[in-house]
């Protein structure tokens, strides 16, 4: 209606002003009106010194003319009052057509200040000054012009540094000739401006972090993976400047020059950030088209989390029905990378089962297979806030029952329940499962159960430093920890079989010297047996090792002692065979002990050179 009005003089037949503009609106003022306008219109187009120029020279819109350029904007407020007055009562006369003479005249004017004002201001007017000045301010988006006088009556304006009072400025100029221009049905022209320059300011800003429009799906494809590591990690920097800086500070600016007409401020937003936003959001899906192997893993979940966290102001940015594309786009993309995850974690669990390495780790300790899986699971867990909504709806088919003592009762507090903690657990009774098989490939048995019992430990290390602890829960630890004590009972148990039952039952007993030498004997050759072979076996878990230290300890020392102190002792200055049988002290069991379990075949010289008189003197 405005458009039709003040661009070409409408018939009377096509507007009723109410009656209350011809008893507020006499002929008199509607005759000052038009003068006062023409007076103040010529005057700054004669300024002028080029009428076509987007950049004049002489503007009313500048720190020395604030004045003027509230008398200019007043003017063509009364203009309009006249055009109104002229269009119910003088429809045909010149004075009509000299009022729209001079609105046009007016409306270039104001279109090339709003031109100036725009480009001139560019860099006060960036996303990240207009998020900083309406967070100092304390303004709504959507602040009506007299909330920025009211701020300006209380001085706080001017508290305000350089750079915000200019940006402040200049935001108040442009919704002030917006807000006339789209009054007087200028809006098209006033909105061309402003998507011509704000849409060249946020293309620019997108390149410079590093968005490709021109990177589809085909050239993804055929990238090497190390290169399009880089440009995710690029991304998801980008897709956090973006959402938290870029976008929203467009939706202020456009919110606050478009006060007085929001939809318009929508439309101008939308327009101005579609095409990029669009390829912003596009990169993750074309991402989740790839090739997907358990190693990519994390960077999809980066994907994922960028989009995730910044999805409320996604969904705040591109609300309007115009910017369902995107909205659409950044979905899609939450969607495919979620698929691409679930399909990543299928052939991880397909990866453990087909395992099928042969050969032993050295001295029983940490399988390769067991630091790949939990270093992997652990890493996943980082993603805690995520992973429970990627498969939230993802049933896992496995054996039912489920292994009560490894799941839990499912009436217990702590019973693992929730789909993420359940697949978790799932993976980690695949890997303990193949670690099962593997340690039958030892023919000692003892280091069969001595392997259990570090990988196991590794597995509990690795919960209780991660974020598994909270998903598997401290019932599910500590029954990992008992299984753990179990195989290093069991180790110590068939380990030191021999050098047990070499010893008597009851140490201090009377017995004959034969069966003394005996005892000495076997105990000699079951502990030395025992020692060099396990001085290359290893327990890297520092804790693990001392446990099993202490309870070798405490099942031989006590009882040895007794018997070389009865015995041993007693016969070193009477028997010639005291020297060759009686080879260590209990002291020297606790010398031997500090070596072992370290993985070093080396501490075998010790017994080497203690052996045979090797006592304490």
């Amino acid at each position: 209606m405005w458009t039709t009005l003040f661009k070409s003089p409408p018939s009377p037949t096509r507007m009723n002003p109410p009656s209350s503009l011809h008893l507020a609106f006499s002929e008199s003022s509607m005759e000052e009106n038009i003068e006062s306008a023409e007076f103040i219109i010529t005057k700054w187009d004669s300024l002028s010194d080029n009428e076509d120029s987007f950049c004049n020279t002489a503007s009313p819109f500048t720190d020395d003319n604030k004045e003027e350029a509230k008398q200019y904007l007043s003017s063509i407020r009364g203009l309009q009052k006249a055009m109104h007055y002229l269009v119910s009562h003088q429809a045909s006369s010149e004075k009509l057509d000299r009022a729209h003479t001079l609105m046009q005249t007016s409306m270039k004017r104001l279109e090339n200040e709003f031109y100036r004002i725009l480009k001139s201001n560019r860099f006060y007017l960036d996303p990240e000054s207009c998020s900083t000045l309406l967070s100092s301010i304390r303004l709504a988006p959507r602040s009506s012009f007299s909330d920025l006088e009211k701020y300006e009556s209380e001085n706080e304006i001017e508290s305000l540094p350089e750079a915000q009072r200019v940006s402040l400025a200049a935001i108040e100029d442009l919704r002030a000739i917006a807000e006339v221009m789209i009054k007087s049905g200028y809006a098209k022209e006033c909105i061309k401006v402003y998507k011509i320059i704000r849409k060249s300011f946020v293309d620019e800003a997108l390149n410079s972090l590093g968005v490709d429009r021109t990177l589809n799906l085909q050239k993804i494809r055929k990238m090497d993976w190390e290169v399009l590591e880089i440009k995710i990690k690029n991304w998801t920097y980008a897709i956090k400047t973006a959402a938290k800086t870029l976008f929203s500070g467009e939706r202020i600016l456009s919110d606050k020059v478009f006060s007085i007409a929001p939809a318009m401020g929508d439309s101008c937003l939308t327009e101005i950030s579609k095409e990029g936003a669009f390829a912003l959001f596009e990169f993750p899906e074309n991402v989740a088209k790839c090739k997907k192997t358990p190693e990519k893993m994390f960077c999809f979940l980066d994907l994922y989390e960028a989009v995730s966290n910044h999805w409320p102001e996604i969904e705040s940015m591109f609300s309007s029905e115009s910017a369902s594309t995107v909205r659409s786009t950044a979905s899609n993309s939450l969607i495919k990378i979620g698929d691409a995850v679930r399909t990543m974690l299928t052939s991880f669990e397909k990866a453990i089962q087909k395992d099928t390495s042969k050969s032993t780790v050295p001295g029983g300790g940490i399988h390769p297979l067991t630091r790949y899986v939990m270093n992997y699971l652990s890493l996943l867990t980082d993603y805690s806030e995520i992973l429970p909504v990627i498969v939230a709806d993802w049933p896992l088919t496995i054996p039912s029952p489920l292994p009560q003592p490894f799941f839990g009762n499912p009436d217990s507090e702590e019973s693992i329940s929730s789909p993420v903690s359940v697949r978790l657990a799932w993976l980690i009774l695949l890997l303990l499962c193949k670690l099962d098989g593997k340690a039958t490939m030892y023919k000692d048995v003892a280091l069969s159960y001595l392997f259990l019992a570090n990988n196991l430990q590794y597995v509990v290390g690795k919960v209780r430093q991660s974020n598994l602890n909270i998903l598997l829960g401290d019932e599910w630890v500590a029954k990992q920890e008992q299984k753990v004590r179990q195989y290093a009972s069991n180790y110590v148990r068939m380990g030191w079989s021999k050098v047990f039952a070499s010893l008597p039952e009851n140490p201090t007993a009377e017995i004959p010297i034969d069966q003394v030498k005996d005892h000495f004997r076997k105990f000699n050759s079951a502990f030395e047996e025992a020692y060099t072979k396990q001085t290359s076996w290893v327990v890297p878990d520092p804790g693990l090792r001392d446990d099993i230290k202490i309870s070798l300890a405490r099942r031989i020392v006590p009882i040895y002692k007794e018997f070389y102190e009865k015995y041993g002792g007693k016969h070193l200055r009477k028997e010639m065979w005291a020297d060759s049988l009686v080879r260590y002290t209990h002291d020297d069991l606790g010398n031997y002990w500090s070596h072992l379990l370290n993985g070093s075949a080396s501490s075998g010289n010790v017994m080497s050179s203690s052996s045979h008189g090797g006592r304490s003197r």
